[in-house]
């Protein structure tokens, strides 16, 4: 797990400045490479955390005959594919692999990889640069061009430091209505993430960059449905077992494992241990709020690992602004707060662990998913929404039925409004921002709605592609990474990102019980009162922080706005502020959402 960046016709950086930049990434080596091409200028940069053969001879960049390479992420299978050739290897790190594998079979070793990773490999001898992201996205590659200068990097922070780039007021309007970038975008113009799944080429002497897929989820999706419940419970643990093997065991360093109250982490844990009686686990217990270590620890001690629970008191703030300004971008989740405090005091005992990230996008985790199916049926009574007073508390079944007819009535007016009210659900319903990316996201949203898929795989594909892309997985990535913790995360393997979307959805969701063939497999392993547990997530005290600790920082940052008002008028501005039409749990949302705009603005007027 790494740090990486280059650029190509930019002003020439020092390493010990674009280090200084992403060091928290790879605190244990740093390299540089620099070289005069028919385009120009070639930088690249790394930073290294070592996990997989921790010799000196694995540092990067790396070379190979005529290809060298930058390389962040881990490859799970890459001792398996070295079978697969004749070489003479020098080490045993799995970039040597990539590089090997890259001059064997070209492009096309992309789709033998399992793993996680984003990578830029110069090609020498075809004077070409080989960009390359994991199928899901876990691992982050933002990239800048225009004309014939080009950048790229893991952390928009590091590019920024890089090239200072110019807004995207789009992007940003987007942001604000939405919760999250475009397709995994960024605030900036002339600035975007390499999409998941996908590869590009960068043609040093034209400057001409094509980008194309070497996955296809939808694809997946679109394949006939596993509807046998014993083989697919029993193919599902088989997978699962192999994924959580070949994640312990490609590492030279310990590995532990996150374990919440949850069937993801608890059946992680149960498969883990297996493998490794020795398994370390730990869980969060912040105080006065989030607390699920009662659960955990019956999982635990079941398993007889070594566990943790960790004690977590917030300083928030002295600590909020830190943790904003980590992502590079404005990011409206607000339970980036809790992952960060959790990745912090993990890293304290090692520097490799598990998670559950992609069972809930993959399996149907989230309630949500059973009210989306309702929606055909009662779309019809979403016209008798103005009759009923908005909700003010957010966990009643009241706020359930409100949010069902909300969604009937988007249902019948366009998918955006549907989408965002049945997940984000921010400024929906109170204030609307004018962007061209609107256009875009509802193509694309229809393009999936009216695809011939399942109603409920068109929801799971479409939070694949936008939460699951632009939220979860970077609030992780940023969270571990900058406590120079890697998090690996088992569910989103080749094989189960490969076997999920072709189950019937009666294998996902049954009546009311979500992740339904998964709860099925934790009945073997895992004790009732944690296979039966509802939904949670980082439940974050968040109108509690709004209305108390961070109050005063909040408010005065907002009235001393310097981007939020291009946006909100201060009539709009005030309302959200002081105002008490707004329901408490909406509010606070909406208020987190524009701190998190200043508090990103801040820092990069500090470029």
């Amino acid at each position: 797990m790494c740090g990486i960046a280059g650029s190509l016709n930019m002003p020439k950086m020092s390493l010990d400045k674009v280090y200084s930049l992403m060091s928290h990434r790879g605190p244990n080596a740093k390299g540089m490479l620099e070289e005069m091409t028919k385009g120009g200028f070639l930088q690249f940069f790394h930073a290294r955390l070592s996990i997989q053969d921790l010799s000196e001879e694995s540092n990067q960049p790396m070379n190979l005959e005529h290809l060298s390479i930058v390389f962040n992420g881990e490859i799970y299978n890459h001792m398996e594919l070295r079978k697969e050739l004749s070489c003479a290897f020098k080490t045993h790190s799995d970039t040597e692999t990539i590089l090997a594998l890259y001059l064997h079979y070209g492009i096309d070793f992309l789709d033998k990889l399992d793993g996680m990773f984003a990578f830029v490999i110069f090609d020498r001898k075809a004077q070409k640069l080989i960009l390359a992201r994991d199928r899901m996205g876990k691992k982050p590659l933002f990239c800048y061009k225009k004309a014939e200068s080009f950048g790229f990097a893991s952390e928009l922070n590091t590019l920024l430091g890089i090239k200072k780039m110019e807004l995207d007021r789009d992007s940003l309007a987007f942001f604000l209505q939405s919760g999250f970038f475009y397709q995994d975008g960024t605030p900036y113009r002339d600035a975007f993430s390499l999409p998941n799944g996908h590869y590009g080429i960068y043609d040093l002497a034209s400057h001409h960059l094509e980008i194309w897929s070497y996955f296809d989820l939808k694809a997946i999706y679109e394949k006939p449905k596993q509807k046998n419940l014993q083989e697919s419970l029993e193919a599902c643990e088989v997978l699962l077992k192999q994924s959580i093997k070949n994640r312990l065991l490609s590492s030279d360093l310990e590995v532990g494992a996150f374990l919440s109250g949850g069937i993801d982490s608890s059946l992680i844990v149960a498969l883990a241990s297996e493998i490794n009686p020795n398994l370390r686990t730990f869980t969060i217990a912040f105080e006065g709020a989030y607390d699920e270590s009662s659960l955990a620890e019956m999982t635990a001690k079941r398993y007889h690992t070594h566990h943790t629970t960790l004690k977590i008191s917030t300083d928030l703030k002295h600590d909020i602004f830190k943790i904003l300004q980590n992502y590079g971008r404005p990011f409206a989740d607000s339970s980036a707060i809790p992952s960060y405090y959790v990745a912090r005091e993990a890293k304290k005992y090692l520097s490799v662990i598990l998670n559950g990230d992609g069972a809930d996008e993959l399996f149907g985790g989230y309630r949500r998913y059973v009210g989306h199916l309702l929606i055909p049926k009662i779309k019809a009574l979403g016209g008798a929404l103005g009759l009923f007073p908005k909700p003010r508390e957010k966990k009643s079944l009241y706020n359930y039925f409100y949010r069902l007819l909300q969604m009937a009535r988007n249902y019948q007016k366009d998918f955006k409004s549907y989408y965002l009210s049945a997940t984000t659900d921010i400024f929906e319903g109170y204030f609307s921002f004018e962007t061209r990316l609107n256009d875009s996201f509802n193509r694309d949203l229809e393009s999936v709605f009216c695809s011939k898929i399942s109603p409920l795989s068109q929801m799971l594909l479409l939070d694949s592609q936008s939460l699951l892309l632009s939220d979860l997985l970077p609030k992780m990535d940023i969270a571990t990474m900058a406590n120079s913790l890697e998090g690996r995360s088992p569910f989103l393997s080749k094989m189960l990102v490969e076997f999920a979307p072709t189950l019937d959805d009666s294998l996902k969701i049954k009546g009311k019980k979500t992740k339904y063939l998964l709860r099925l497999l934790a009945k073997k392993y895992l004790d009732a009162e944690v296979y039966n547990a509802p939904k949670r997530g980082f439940e974050v005290p968040l109108k509690q922080w709004v209305n108390g600790e961070l109050k005063e920082i909040i408010l005065q940052v907002l009235q001393k706005s310097r981007i939020s008002d291009q946006f909100l008028s201060k009539k709009e501005m005030d309302e959200i502020c002081f105002g008490s039409k707004i329901p408490s749990e909406k509010r606070a949302k909406m208020l987190w959402s524009l701190f998190a705009l200043e508090v990103w603005y801040q820092k990069y007027l500090e470029y």
